[in-house]
């Protein structure tokens, strides 16, 4: 994968929260399904804004990490 970044990710569709957002609504993560590079992740505050963009492996093992508490202060 050589793309990392998309500096203004309003500039593509289908964002979603994600499922392992906050309930509150105040720290909500975005992710995009089916982009070919990887799996785009932004800030829901800045929709403008940059959006990382992860392995599916590598997005696949931070989403287990925080879900088992496997992360260092998580």
């Amino acid at each position: 994968m050589t793309e990392h970044t998309i500096p203004d990710s309003s500039a593509l569709r289908g964002w979603r929260t994600s499922s392992y957002s906050g309930p509150e609504g105040g720290s909500c993560v975005e992710v995009l399904d089916g982009y070919r590079a990887g799996v785009p992740v932004r800030d829901s505050k800045s929709p403008a804004g940059p959006a990382l963009v992860f392995s599916a492996a590598g997005w696949s093992a931070f989403v287990m990490a925080v879900g088992t508490g496997g992360l260092p202060g998580a």
